[in-house]
C-alpha cells in the first residue's frame, strides 16, 4: 500500500517550511524571512503514531500576483493540493485572517480533500485566542501551533492521521514482481510498457500528461508473474495546466511505494536532470530495486563505439547513490533491447531477495577486518563482534559492535563493497543497523 501524501500549503512567510522541518525532525527546506524562498515542492517521509506518510512542502500561494515566479509557485501548490490525500493549511496567528488566507481557503473548500488548519506562531497560552478567528475559513477546528518551538505539533498530527484511510489492504501474489515505471514526463514510459507487453495496452502520445492515473497491467513471462505500474502522466485532472517538468514527482512516489523494482527512465538525448535525481533518490531511499533504462538511444546524437561507456560514466557520476543499479540502453520506439529490461528486473528481484548464511557472512567480515581494521577515535577502536542478515527486499544487516559511534559511515561503505564483491546484490540498496548489545538500534543505510 502506498503511503498517504500530506501537502503543506499557505500564503508566503507563514512558517510552512519551519513546520515541514519540525515534522521531519531535520532541516530540509530553506527557512528564511524572505517570501518566496521555497520554489519547488520538497518531500520527505515522516511517521506519527505508527502512521507512515509522505510530507510535501510547497511555495507560498499568492492568488492575485502576476509575477512569473509567484505564478509558477502557485501552480506548484495547486498540483500538490490535487495529488495530496490530506492538506495542512498554515496561517499566521499573529497577522490574523487575511484576504489571501480567505482566497486559499476558498480553493481548499472546493476540493474533496480533508484539510487541517494550523494557526502558526501561537507561542504561548495568551495567544491561543488568536486562533479562533480562523473558524471563519469554514474548514473545521483550527489548531494553534508554534512551528519554531514545536508546540502542539502532536495535536496537529493527530488530526492529520485521523484523515487517513483505515484498514486498507494490498492483496498480492507472493511470487509476483511489481515494477514501477518512473521518470520525467515524455521520456517514453508508456511506449516502453507497450513494448514490454507486446501490445498497445496503454495509451501512447507525444503530448506530456496523456496518462492521468497509474495503470496496473499484469502479464506472465517464462512462468513469472509481473505487474507493471505505469505513471506516465503524473497528474489526475486535465484542468491543471503546468510546466511538464514540474508534476513528475508525486505520482512517482505512489508508484515507487507499491513496487519491488523500479525502472528509472533517462532520456538519452537530454541526459540526467535534477528532476531525474529527485525521482531516483526517492526510489533509493525507499529501498527499492532499480534498473536504469536509458531510452531513445536510437536518436542519441554522435553515437560511436565509446558512446555507451561515456554515457554510463556520466550516469554513475550524476547518480552516485545508484552505483549498484544495472544500466540498459533501449529504444521503446524500435524495441531495441527492450527484452533485456524484463530479464534485468527478474535478476534484480532475485538479488534483493538473497539471504546469506550467518556463518558465511561472518567469515567474510573477519577477512575484511583483517585486511582493513575498523577506525579508532581518541585511542579507542571499533570492534565488530558479529554480523547477521535481518531482512530482505532490501537486504538488511545488523552489525554488533562495542561502540556504535566508532563505526564510521565510510567503514560501512567498505563493508558494503565487500558484500557486493562477494555476493553481488546488484540492483538493490543495502541497509545496515549498527547495534550495541542491549541498546536501541542506531540505523544507518547506504
Amino acid at each position: 500500500m502506498s503511503k498517504p501524501i500530506v501537502a503543506i500549503v499557505g500564503r508566503p512567510n507563514v512558517g510552512k517550511s519551519t513546520l515541514f522541518n519540525q515534522i521531519g525532525k531535520r532541516r530540509v527546506s530553506i527557512v528564511d524571512d524572505m517570501a518566496g524562498v521555497t520554489r519547488d515542492r520538497i518531500y520527505m517521509d515522516a511517521t506519527w503514531l505508527n502512521h507512515e506518510f509522505t510530507l510535501i512542502d510547497t511555495g507560498g500561494i499568492e492568488i492575485k500576483s502576476a509575477d512569473k515566479i509567484l505564478t509558477e509557485i502557485r501552480t506548484q501548490a495547486k498540483i500538490a493540493i490535487e495529488e495530496a490525500d490530506a492538506i495542512i493549511f498554515v496561517v499566521d496567528g499573529r497577522a490574523g485572517l487575511t484576504s489571501a488566507d480567505e482566497d486559499i481557503g476558498k480553493i481548499l473548500r472546493g476540493t474533496d480533500k480533508p484539510v487541517v488548519v494550523a494557526v502558526n506562531k501561537i507561542d504561548n497560552l495568551e495567544l491561543e485566542g488568536d486562533a479562533y478567528e480562523f473558524y471563519n475559513l469554514g474548514l473545521g477546528d483550527p489548531i494553534g501551533i508554534s512551528a519554531s518551538n514545536a508546540l502542539n505539533l502532536g495535536d496537529l498530527l493527530d488530526a492529520v492521521v485521523k484523515t487517513f484511510p483505515q484498514n486498507e489492504t494490498d492483496i498480492r501474489d507472493e511470487d509476483e514482481i511489481r515494477i514501477a515505471v518512473i521518470g520525467r514526463p515524455n521520456v517514453g514510459k508508456s511506449s516502453l510498457v507497450n513494448k514490454m507487453l507486446g501490445e498497445d495496452r496503454v495509451i501512447v502520445s507525444d503530448i506530456p500528461g496523456t496518462t492521468r492515473d497509474a495503470i496496473d497491467t499484469h502479464f506472465f513471462l517464462d512462468g513469472t508473474k509481473f505487474t507493471l505500474i505505469d505513471t506516465a502522466g503524473m497528474r489526475r485532472k486535465s484542468k491543471i495546466e503546468e510546466p511538464v517538468e514540474r508534476y513528475s514527482v508525486i505520482r512517482s512516489l505512489r508508484a515507487i511505494d507499491r513496487a519491488d523494482v523500479v525502472l528509472m527512465l533517462i532520456e538519452a538525448p537530454v541526459g540526467v536532470t535534477e528532476q531525474d535525481k529527485k525521482i531516483a533518490g526517492y526510489a533509493h531511499d525507499s529501498g527499492k530495486g532499480c534498473v536504469l533504462v536509458v531510452n531513445k538511444w536510437d536518436i542519441f546524437p554522435n553515437k560511436h563505439d565509446r558512446s555507451t561507456n561515456r554515457f554510463t560514466d556520466d550516469l554513475r557520476d550524476r547518480l552516485g547513490f545508484l552505483q549498484y543499479a544495472p544500466v540498459v540502453y533501449t529504444s521503446a520506439l524500435t524495441g531495441q533491447r527492450v527484452d533485456r529490461v524484463t530479464e534485468l528486473v527478474k535478476f534484480v528481484a532475485e538479488q534483493q531477495s538473497m539471504r546469506i548464511q550467518t556463518s558465511v557472512l561472518n567469515e567474510l567480515i573477519r577477512d575484511a577486518v583483517a585486511v582493513n581494521p575498523p577506525p579508532s577515535k581518541k585511542g579507542k577502536s571499533a570492534k565488530i563482534f558479529f554480523v547477521t542478515q535481518a531482512d530482505i527486499c532490501p537486504p538488511k544487516f545488523i552489525i554488533f559492535v562495542n561502540e556504535p559511534e566508532l563505526l564510521h559511515f565510510s567503514y560501512l561503505r567498505f563493508i558494503e563493497n565487500r558484500l557486493r564483491e562477494s555476493f553481488g546484490f546488484e540492483g538493490t540498496p543495502l541497509k545496515f543497523v549498527v547495534r550495541k548489545h542491549n541498546q536501541k538500534d542506531d540505523e544507518q543505510s547506504s
